[in-house]
């Protein structure tokens, strides 16, 4: 898709498929490393799949519906944003690498994605955040699941511009926006396995000044979490502590305006990788994954009353996925159907309390 064409669909509802550009691939499931594998082992996915959830049931659990699958297999993309009521996703793995440059758009209205701006570089679990109108794409691992970078990018109109480098290399961060501000939370450090960390950073970034400037870090360090933003604080939920071996179930939310961190009632299903949305007033998470698991839960957290419930399980368990709410459904696309980063799927399902 040209750029001419990019940008008028951003102006419109109307969007044209994807497909073209990726033509050949398996429309469902494709192997990182064998081309030839098509499926994602059934016997694995039995076993490694959980639904259940310690958390009391809702009233209405809701349901999960399929929409228009990613044009290719995907996985690690680990968070996706919104804007102009579109789903975006940027990098991950797909095509046999772990450093892919894509940038799909996925519009709800016409159930259709479409090819968008790819980044400068590939790279795999990018933090995406929108602010003031704008998409950010932050850092990422260049080779997989390790090696972080420290480049961040802007869409700026038809393509992505250089903005001020983080201070350091980490990635697998979370971000979100805050009072015009970019919040780059967590993440991870380290170049080979044994020495990859989970780090406790926290950094703003002001556009206005295209600088970034520390904040108080959180109380434990994580990456891979589930975070966002809900009545001016940040919820920082769930994640792993160097390992997904080491997941963890903490939950805690920043408060900007004294600088402080404060936990709140734990996420009922310890997990990393999975996504976390607001959706009628609640934090919604699901999928992720832990060892020899691939979770399904969908798990709700009321910040009026700190409490979590359950709702319908995902149809397919996946962990690093693309997450995102636009209008009365929860879009979840991509990710692991097993453990690891070996299997990538196009699967894309909605959840709606409708």
């Amino acid at each position: 898709m040209s750029r001419r064409t990019f940008v008028a669909a951003l102006a419109t509802s109307a969007a044209a498929p994807a497909l073209a550009q990726h033509a050949g691939h398996d429309p469902v499931y494709s192997h990182l490393t064998d081309p030839k594998i098509k499926t994602a082992p059934e016997d694995v996915m039995k076993m490694q799949h959980v639904f259940d959830s310690p958390a009391p049931k809702a009233a209405s659990q809701g349901k999960w519906v399929a929409k228009a699958q990613l044009p290719l297999p995907r996985s690690e993309m680990a968070w996706a944003t919104v804007l102009n009521n579109r789903m975006h996703i940027v990098g991950g793995y797909g095509e046999q690498r772990v450093d892919r440059p894509y940038h799909h758009v996925y519009d709800p209205a016409a159930d259709k994605w479409f090819d968008a701006p790819q980044l400068p570089r590939g790279a795999n679990h990018v933090g995406v955040a929108v602010v003031g109108g704008k998409l950010y794409a932050i850092a990422g691992f260049v080779e997989q699941n390790r090696k972080p970078d420290n480049l961040c990018y802007v869409l700026d109109g038809e393509s992505w511009r250089a903005i001020a480098p983080l201070p350091k290399p980490f990635a697998a961060i979370a971000c979100v926006e805050l009072n015009g501000m970019l919040h780059a939370i967590g993440g991870a450090v380290g170049d080979t396995f044994p020495t990859k960390k989970s780090v406790d950073w926290h950094l703003i970034y002001d556009p206005r000044i295209d600088q970034w400037n520390a904040r108080a870090p959180m109380p434990t360090g994580r990456d891979h979490t589930g975070t966002l933003t809900v009545n001016g604080l940040i919820h920082v939920i769930g994640g792993r502590v160097d390992s997904f071996h080491t997941n963890s179930n903490l939950h805690h939310v920043y408060d900007a305006k004294d600088d402080k961190w404060a936990p709140r009632a734990p996420l009922p299903t310890a997990r990393s990788g999975h996504g976390a949305v607001l959706y009628r007033g609640k934090i919604f998470i699901m999928g992720g994954e832990g060892t020899n698991r691939v979770y399904g839960q969908n798990e709700a957290y009321d910040p009026a009353r700190d409490s979590w419930e359950s709702y319908a399980p995902m149809t397919t368990p996946r962990h690093g996925l693309g997450a995102v709410a636009i209008g009365d459904y929860i879009h979840v696309a991509g990710g692991g159907p097993i453990m690891g980063g070996n299997i990538q799927s196009a699967v894309h399902e909605a959840f709606t309390l409708a």
